[in-house]
């Protein structure tokens, strides 16, 4: 059940302007998470037209007009200059890069809103660093943790410690800077691959090294408008390659929405504890957030903890929560992006889903591409099933063919969890490709979940 509640303060920005009766749209991103936006946003009767900065995604070309420029943050002018000219009203981001770059700082103006935070406010997921202590300023509840920026420092922490850590780079790294060590030796090979081998280049210049928490993991999905926050359904994923949450880490092979770990009185801790605090925190620091505000919360015997804070959609997470979002998501993301959400009329729908990711042989590591894909459009009639082009492209031919670690995204509903995972996995089955790779445990419980659910009802 969906909730506003009003942050302290008045909203700052000046007027709060009024919806149009249509809306030209840009999305900017390129995988399969912006592919479901395109298409949540394509059946709003508010859309004039939907603009892309990404059209060598088939999926979203398909549904959406490619700009006339190559997007690239080095020459933001251009997207301004064509906001301007196109009589753009929205922008809406999809991945975290941009708006860490100032995407939204760039194309705001009179005629253009934009639904994302700007470069100060996108530090929440930028700079672990920043974001751990702004938590600890607020005490709002997360692990423990220590920063460092040099690696000697932080190996001397690692064997000071009794217990195992974790170990983060402060910095983007495409959701695959987190190592959650089980020993030292895998702690202190974490510090070296980020610090001193610099796999993740600067996202490992400063590092986060935290306690290591225990409990299953919920993702918490809010809309924020610098005033008011409306809290959408609570999912979860799972990070790691392999089937029983083994192997390293990804930027998701699925994902399953609602979760059954958040009731009502959960998420309204989860709101009262995390999400206000949080957004009044940020305005304290003079900073107004515009845009959706995810947090990866671990389900401790203590209560909700924060993982991590993302300043976008997760992906996949979005791709399987759109589909129980209703009314016109168009206009509520508007709304967002004005300092209107209180007068947004969102609906959820009751149904369960399911999003499988279809990934290259290899992913996370390196993968081959250029497989042709076949099946997708067999699978799209299924009744109940969508499919989302994550990394595919059209080769000389014509031929749609992979083109990333993660290429399709499938998404079954049901009635129930378990009729929205079998959808979503015998369509799953009928697309084909070589090399293809998923978990095949994407929604199934943890038997650890319901007693972690109890505990946290009531602070």
């Amino acid at each position: 059940m969906s909730t506003t509640s009003p942050a302290s303060g008045p909203a700052r920005g000046g007027r709060r302007r009024s919806i149009p009766d249509r809306i030209n749209v840009l999305l900017i991103g390129g995988g399969g998470r912006e592919h479901a936006l395109a298409w949540k946003i394509r059946q709003s009767a508010r859309l004039g037209q939907l603009w892309t900065t990404h059209a060598t995604n088939p999926g979203i070309a398909a549904i959406a007009r490619a700009v006339d420029f190559p997007f690239s943050m080095r020459e933001a002018y251009r997207a301004a200059q064509f906001c301007q000219h196109q009589q753009i009203h929205l922008v809406v981001v999809g991945p975290e890069q941009p708006l860490a770059e100032g995407i939204a700082d760039a194309l705001a103006s009179e005629q253009t809103a934009v639904f994302g935070p700007t470069r100060e406010a996108a530090q929440l997921e930028a700079n672990k660093a920043w974001a751990k202590q702004l938590m600890r300023a607020a005490a709002i509840p997360t692990a423990e943790a220590r920063i460092f920026s040099d690696a000697q420092g932080a190996r001397d922490y690692i064997l000071s410690r009794e217990e195992p850590v974790v170990v983060k780079a402060a910095g983007l790294a495409g959701g695959k800077g987190v190592v959650v060590a089980d020993s030292r030796e895998e702690a202190l090979d974490a510090v070296e691959r980020m610090m001193e081998r610099k796999e993740f280049g600067d996202a490992g210049r400063e590092i986060v090294i935290e306690e290591r928490l225990t409990g299953p993991e919920v993702s918490v999905f809010a809309l924020v408008d610098g005033r008011n926050i409306l809290i959408l359904d609570p999912a979860q994923d799972h990070k790691r390659v392999g089937e029983g949450d083994t192997g390293p880490n990804t930027g998701g092979m699925g994902a399953f929405c609602p979760s059954p770990l958040l009731d009502g009185p959960g998420m309204d801790r989860v709101m009262r504890e995390i999400l206000v605090p949080t957004v009044d925190a940020l305005r304290r620091e003079g900073i107004e957030y515009r845009g959706l505000l995810y947090a990866g919360l671990m389900l401790t015997h203590a209560g909700p903890k924060v993982l991590e804070f993302n300043v976008r959609f997760g992906d996949p997470e979005c791709q399987a929560l759109l589909h129980r979002v209703g009314g016109d998501f168009l206009a509520t993301l508007f709304a967002t992006a004005v300092g209107r959400l209180d007068e947004a009329q969102v609906e959820i729908s009751p149904r369960h889903a399911c999003c499988v990711v279809l990934a290259s042989r290899g992913y996370p590591g390196p993968c081959e591409t250029g497989k042709p894909v076949k099946g997708i459009e067999a699978a799209e009639r299924m009744p109940g099933v969508t499919v989302f082009h994550a990394g595919t492209a059209l080769d000389k031919e014509g031929r749609l063919v992979t083109a990333g670690g993660r290429v399709l995204n499938v998404v079954g509903v049901g009635e129930s969890l378990a009729e929205a995972r079998e959808r979503a996995y015998q369509a799953c089955d009928m697309i084909e490709f070589e090399g293809k790779t998923l978990r095949r445990d994407i929604g199934l419980p943890k038997s650890a979940a319901p007693r972690i659910r109890e505990r946290i009802k009531a602070p």
